[in-house]
Formats: C-alpha cells, structure tokens, sequence
C-alpha cells in the first residue's frame, strides 16, 4: 500500500511558540495552532511539511509526544552546505511567526515487532524519539544505538542516557572513532525489527551488516539520495495519462512527471525532487514505474502500488497514474 495519502495535502497554520538549542547546531521549534485549538494527530515516525515564508519547502520529522495535540516540536540541523532552508530558519524565524503546514503524513511508520533495535546518526535521532516512547508505553523490549561526530551535536543524548541508561548506548566519534557495527551492534534477536535514520555511510554500512535479512528486517528513512547518480541518468521518453484529471503529457528523457505537469499548470505538491521526502507520492492506475526514490522498499517497488513523481519514470511506453 502507498505510504500516505497521496491526494494534495491539506495545509493549514501554525505559530511558532518557542525556539530553543538543543545542541550544537540544533534547535527545537513548538509549532502552536494560533487559536490555541488541537493540531492533528500523527503517529511516531510523521513529519512535517514547513512551507517558508522564502518560497522553500522542508520536512521535518516530529519530536513532540504523540498524546499532546497542542503543539508539534521538530529539531532543526544547520546544514553547512544546503539549500537555504535551514538557515532561513535558524538566521530569520523568530517567536511568534506565522508558518503554513501541510501533513503530518508518515513515510516511516513502526511495525509491530516483539523487540526493536534503533539506529540513529546525528539528526537521525528526531524520528526515532517517539518510537522508543511508543514502544515503551507497550512494554516492548528496544534498545538505542546513537552515533555522532561529537557528544555536543547529539541532540538529547544526556537525556536519553539519563532516563534509559541500560538500552541506550551514546558513541560520539570524538571518544569512540567511527563505528564498527559488527562490534556494536551483535546479531540482531528473533522478531527483531531495526529502524534506523541518519547519514548515507551511516545507513549502508547497517545494510551491508545485516545482509540478506536487510530486506525483511531493517526499516530506513534517508534525508539524501541512496543512489544519486540514478537521479541524474536520463530515461527514455515516455506517456502519462493523469487520470482525474483527464490530461495526458509526454514526458522527455531529460524531464522528471513533477516537471511536465508543473509546465502544463497541474496542480502538484513537491519538495525535496530527489525522492526522499515522499512528499509527491502518487498512485500507479496502470504501467509499471522505474523507481529511483530512497523511500519505498523493494517489495514496495515489486507491489508497483505508488512512486514519487519527482524521480520515477516508466518502464514501458506509458503510465496511468492518479493526477
């Protein structure tokens, strides 16, 4: 089935409560309704749409507690090398500011599983943080592997240590030198799902660890490309009809579905354009896609239910999809 609901988001406005550092290079943000109403409900792994007053649009996963509806916190890294989005926010966004939302929609949803094993790296840890809550509050047995460059950038790590001292283990690269995983980690227990978020050498390399059994076992959410040069390779030109719409488009070798229908004036959300955000993720009708986003699995793919239009193209001459 399709990660989300893939008809246009609905959006709707927030106000920003509070800003606070959480680390080094990070702050947390309380999204407020401005009427002080409830906000909608969202399950652990969600995030965000921010549509920035800069014209940007950023995904942020949601850190808050699942059971207060009066405010949505998301933790923003200062990426040194982005896209302006993240210093918009740290440089200009002040306390009280209007936001407009979209979501909160879910790529990332947790399984039921008889134990999990978390795996964060840096920022990674945001989506993670109400899966142990929820994991937690059923009595389900969990434990936290947190890697980092340096103690000072890992967001709540004190706090984690402090609050489950047996089940987290906080190994920053300034004290430990880069993971081994074979030595951290250990093999994985009967019924063990691992849910893990971070950096692309970080989430390869647990992959490449848990080999064959990656595929049933291990659940990932990437803030970049898992295979970049996909995304610049050229594809044949095919046909999409939009279903709903009535419409149909050529699509040429050097353009993405997203383009085409953003040139013909169809209305369409998008954001990261690199299939990492699932934000564009579109219903298949008829044709078979050629998937080339991070975010579906491969029995996801096989399935051939959904993809992401920023990216995917056609295997054959033409796809039906729900536009």
């Amino acid at each position: 089935m399709p990660h989300a609901d893939v008809t246009l988001d609905p959006r709707f406005e927030v106000k920003v409560g509070s800003i606070n550092p959480v680390a080094d290079g990070v702050i947390e943000l309380v999204l407020v309704d401005p009427q002080g109403g409830l906000l909608p409900a969202w399950e652990p792994g969600a995030h965000l749409d921010l549509h920035l007053p800069n014209g940007l649009v950023r995904q942020y996963s949601l850190t808050s507690d699942v059971t207060d509806r009066g405010g949505y916190r998301v933790a923003v890294l200062r990426e040194a090398n982005g896209r302006g989005g993240s210093d918009y926010i740290h440089d200009r966004l002040r306390v009280g500011d209007a936001l407009v939302c979209a979501g909160p929609r879910n790529n990332f949803s947790l399984e039921s599983a008889k134990s999990y094993q978390f795996v964060a790296g840096g920022i990674g840890i945001t989506p993670l943080l109400q899966m142990i809550e929820s994991a937690e509050r059923s009595h389900i047995p969990w434990k936290l592997f947190y890697f980092g460059r340096t103690r000072g950038s890992m967001a709540w790590a004190d706090e984690l240590q402090e609050r489950y001292p047996a089940r987290v283990r906080i190994r920053p690269d300034e004290i430990f030198g880069p993971p081994d995983l074979a030595t951290e980690l250990g093999e994985l227990e009967e019924g063990e799902l691992t849910y893990a978020c971070g950096p692309p050498g970080l989430l390869d390399a647990l992959s490449s660890h848990l080999g064959e059994a990656a595929r049933e076992v291990l659940h990932i959410e990437r803030f970049t490309p898992a295979d970049p040069e996909a995304l610049e390779a050229d594809g044949r030109p095919f046909t999409v009809t939009l279903d709903r719409s009535g419409i149909e488009l050529e699509i040429p070798a050097d353009k993405s579905i997203l383009q085409v229908m953003e040139e013909r004036g169809v209305p369409v959300i998008a954001s990261c354009r690199e299939g990492t955000c699932g934000t564009c993720e579109t219903a298949i009708i008829a044709g078979e896609a050629e998937h080339r986003d991070s975010i579906l699995s491969e029995d996801e793919k096989e399935e051939n239910e959904s993809m992401m239009i920023c990216c995917s193209r056609s295997k054959g001459d033409g796809l039906v999809i729900d536009a």
